[in-house]
């Protein structure tokens, strides 16, 4: 009794609020919660309507404290797909919402939810970290590819998938569904868009060979709305340029480029105070927004970022709510006392509707807690932003 009365009143702390936001009325409020409350009782659960699932994953936007884009959680395209029961179904779905997100480019926010988390069913799982991530492969030599997707490529290639053993291989999907065992499927190239990355000054740039995929879609994180578990649900927005450029290439537990940068640039890498890193990271980070935008893919530089989650700051307060927020999230990974929000202060705490983490299927207990450890540590990025 005490996990119904937990869950009743979940869903209507969420009711009331998503009314009332909707334009709803109290009384309407009312009576959709004598339904909830009935389906509650009787089946332990209840199901969203199509407009309490959307203002619900608009909200879990909004509420995402490690999020710099939020000023545009209105704007997200939030699609159903709850009636995939299968893995191929699913991955038919995951499939459509790369196509739909990335739009050529012009990329548009978007989240798609699946099957929600029921008493006595099996949970939809993707196993993916992002629907589109590159692998890493453990060699002799050391790691080619991603060392982060270490873990992820080991038990695809368990599973009997083989990459071509380079720098920049499409991990596949994995998908487990209808209580089967996990399923493996390789994603069609004409979905996958890259973007090679060069510099607008600096010549010889290009023959580093890098490149990037064009929009972040995480898909390992949970949904909650009113008290409702979607365990699946990935969503994407569209990358701050620094997420590549000082995260992803310049990590030292990721790619690395800095030292291949620096000494292109011809820099002194002998001694720290040159800053040899500080010249690399710069030129590092306008190769990516440069790149991006020659090939018309949507990026946002952190400087434009920051000005848009101030923005987003003055929308909430005059809204009436309460502005909730992660400073060692939000604040850029390049110069971020260039930002006011390096310089400002936001409550921590957790408001619902909310995505949060869940275990990797493919690690044990150990390894996943140790594995959230580094991911605090390391400040891979925001729900809608990361890499």
């Amino acid at each position: 009794m005490e996990v119904k009365q937990q869950l009743l009143h979940e869903a209507e702390q969420f009711i009331y609020t998503c009314y009332e936001e909707l334009g709803r009325s109290r009384d309407e409020a009312e009576a959709r919660l004598l339904h909830i409350r009935h389906d509650i009782e009787t089946n332990g659960t209840y199901d969203h309507t199509y407009e309490e699932l959307e203002h619900g994953a608009l909200m879990a936007w909004r509420n995402s404290n490690r999020c710099i884009g939020r000023l545009f959680w209105d704007k997200l395209l939030v699609r159903d797909a709850r009636g995939a029961s299968d893995a191929t179904e699913v991955v038919r779905e995951l499939l459509e919402h790369m196509r739909i997100g990335t739009n050529g480019g012009k990329i548009k926010p978007t989240l798609t939810v699946f099957r929600a988390s029921k008493p006595g069913q099996p949970n939809i799982r993707i196993w993916n970290h992002q629907l589109i991530r590159y692998a890493g492969y453990e060699t002799d030599q050391g790691i080619i590819g991603d060392p982060i997707s270490l873990d992820f490529t080991n038990a695809c290639k368990d599973m009997g998938w083989q990459g071509a053993m380079t720098p920049f291989d499409i991990l596949p999907l994995v998908v487990e569904a209808g209580g089967r065992p996990p399923e493996l499927f390789d994603i069609p190239e004409h979905l996958v868009m890259e973007v090679d990355i060069e510099h607008p000054e600096l010549s010889g740039f290009a023959s580093l060979g890098l490149r990037w995929y064009a929009v972040p879609m995480i898909s390992d994180m949970t949904l909650e709305i009113g008290g409702i578990l979607y365990t699946a649900a990935p969503f994407n927005g569209w990358y701050m340029g620094t997420e590549i450029g000082a995260r992803n290439f310049a990590d030292t537990f990721r790619y690395n480029m800095l030292p291949q940068v620096a000494k292109l640039m011809g820099l002194d890498t002998t001694s720290e105070t040159t800053l040899w890193r500080d010249r690399a990271l710069v030129e590092l980070n306008i190769a990516v927004l440069h790149s991006f935008k020659k090939a018309g893919v949507s990026i946002v530089d952190h400087h434009t970022a920051a000005a848009q989650f101030k923005l987003f700051e003055e929308r909430e307060a005059k809204a009436g709510r309460a502005l909730t927020g992660n400073w060692t999230w939000l604040i850029p990974p390049l110069s971020p006392a260039t930002t006011h929000i390096f310089h400002s202060s936001y409550d921590n705490r957790l408001v619902k509707p909310n995505f949060g983490v869940q275990d990797k299927p493919y690690m044990s207990r150990q390894a996943n807690t140790a594995s959230d450890t580094v991911l605090q540590q390391k400040r891979q990025g925001c729900p809608f932003h990361s890499g």
